[in-house]
């Protein structure tokens, strides 16, 4: 096929034609970098039309602090270099930046002398703006496999434990029960019994721990609270450990304050905070070293302090030393036994009494810190014969008979039995009418035949917990009961419980325990019989 012939001037009509009408910005310019030609992809790119441009310092579409670009640019162009591909940064008319590739290529006249520069300029903005976003989405799936990968290690590492203390009593547990079996201990059939003994209540202690995280993690975790004394239960903690301690010819110092008190809580888990705090720092302090244990009232808190001069805690493990499975040492040359699982079940038991714990510690050798902070009981009591009353509370004396709740109707929610029977005595007492259910579904079925003035609900129900049942409440029409005041009577007692009880759809969050005479007006409140 025979090509068609171009006249010199059909070409050059032809060749602008192309340039004019390419999407690039296609800019000629002089050795001074003053603009001769301006092309329609210029306009487009740029947004200064050929009139603007042409006469202008190419600086004019260039950012005051890219200037120094332009010397070296037109430095490659004076010894004839052709610069592919620079990428850089360009100002439009509007003054926005927009990530351009360049190529600029030198201009010669007849006699092959370098005259000017002619110039390619794509806006690569868009492509900028893709590689920006898939280098960030590309750091975020790192950091999320980094978290993955430092989880799955430190699950691993918790499962290497976990078998590392279970088979090393069995093997004690195994080894004497077969010397037993053979007949041939003789004198020492007591020393293997005790040792037998001692092994499957180092297991007991192993399995009682993962059965706690367990109900820690599916929120099955129960508190029997009670009005106490928290001397006492610091005082038979601290018993409990002065075998081992004294083991360890370890100092203890204790200064209790007699005041600190009372407190709503379940005895037996405060024992058991203090005895993982306690049995933490004999792990970890030296023969000798010393222990210090100090209780006192601060404002409207108990306040526990317990220290150690024991080996510390490494600054990078100390924001984590009160998560489930993290120890210092994992490895299998570790020092220290145990599961890592003790400082967990303290932070979260304190949080189920409303508390907090911290750990302080300035670094290995150092010793550490714990402090635990519990809420003072507010209102009347009768804790060991002894009355106390708040100094700030309302003096509300025993209002269980007066008939301050005559013709409320109160609706009591909740699948322990004990609890459902306790709430109505107290309310029928005070003249309420009186419903209970043990279970959401059951209560909804009543409400449809029965008007409730008030719901009393347990936040912690099997199935339909007390957040989904007051989301089902809330979603019935107002005639069906759906605008009923409701109050969370419930033993978790943390901030962020309180404030997803209330933004959930409850008028009131209150912590068990809950005194007979308070509920009463807790009830009469949200009822508004009282002003």
């Amino acid at each position: 096929m025979k090509l068609p012939e171009f006249k010199p001037e059909e070409t050059t009509s032809l060749l602008a034609a192309i340039v004019d009408s390419s999407d690039d910005a296609i800019v000629n310019k002089t050795l001074e970098g003053i603009i001769t030609s301006w092309n329609r992809g210029a306009e487009k790119v740029f947004g200064y039309s050929a009139a603007e441009a042409i006469g202008q310092p190419i600086t004019l579409i260039i950012p005051p602090e890219r200037h120094g670009e332009e010397a070296n640019v037109l430095a490659h162009i004076r010894r004839g270099e052709k610069i592919d591909h620079f990428e850089t940064v360009r100002q439009t008319k509007d003054g926005r930046k927009i990530n351009i590739s360049l190529t600029v290529s030198p201009v010669r006249d007849a006699q092959g002398k370098i005259i000017g520069a002619s110039k390619v300029a794509r806006d690569i903005t868009e492509r900028k703006q893709a590689e920006v976003e898939r280098e960030r989405l590309m750091q975020q799936e790192q950091a999320a496999r980094r978290i993955a990968e430092e989880a799955s290690r430190v699950k691993d590492d918790f499962l290497a434990t976990v078998s590392h203390e279970l088979r090393n009593p069995l093997n004690a547990i195994v080894g004497w029960a077969g010397l037993l079996s053979s007949g041939r201990l003789d004198e020492k059939t007591a020393r293997a019994v005790e040792a037998i003994t001692r092994a499957a209540q180092a297991q007991d202690q192993i399995i009682s721990d993962l059965l706690d995280v367990s109900r820690v993690i599916s929120g099955r975790l129960r508190l029997d609270v009670r009005p106490l004394q928290l001397i006492e239960v610091l005082e038979t903690a601290i018993e409990a450990m002065r075998p081992a301690i004294d083991a360890k010819q370890i100092r203890l110092l204790t200064l209790l304050d007699p005041a600190a008190g009372p407190m709503a809580g379940d005895p037996d888990r405060l024992r058991q905070v203090l005895w993982n705090l306690l049995s933490n720092a004999v792990k970890f302090t030296p023969r000798n070293g010393r222990i210090q244990i100090l209780s006192q009232r601060t404002d409207s808190h108990i306040e526990i302090i317990v220290s150690d001069t024991g080996v510390g805690i490494e600054t990078q493990l100390l924001p984590y030393v009160l998560d489930r499975f993290r120890q210092g040492d994992s490895g299998t040359n570790r020092q220290s036994g145990g599961l890592g699982l003790g400082l967990a079940i303290v932070r979260h038991l304190v949080e189920l009494h409303g508390g907090t714990v911290r750990a302080e510690s300035k670094g290995t050798g150092q010793g550490a810190s714990f402090t635990v902070k519990l809420p003072i009981l507010i209102g009347s009591g009768d804790i060991a014969g002894e009355q106390r009353v708040h100094p700030t509370a309302t003096e509300i004396g025993s209002r269980v008979d007066t008939p301050l709740l005559r013709n409320v109707r109160v609706l009591v929610v909740d699948d322990e039995a004990g609890a459902r029977e306790v709430a109505s005595i107290i309310l029928i007492q005070a003249h309420a009418e009186v419903r209970a259910a043990e279970s959401a579904r059951a209560a909804l079925e009543i409400m449809d035949e029965w008007r409730p003035d008030v719901l009393v609900a347990d936040i912690g129900m099997p199935q339909v917990d007390g957040y989904e049942f007051i989301s089902q409440v809330r979603a019935r029409s107002q005639q069906n009961g759906g605008d009923v005041p409701a109050v969370a009577l419930t033993a978790y007692a943390r901030t962020r419980d309180r404030l997803r009880v209330l933004s959930s759809g409850y008028q009131m969050h209150v912590p068990k325990p809950m005194q007979p005479d308070e509920l009463i007006m807790v009830i009469a409140s949200v009822v508004k019989r009282i002003r």
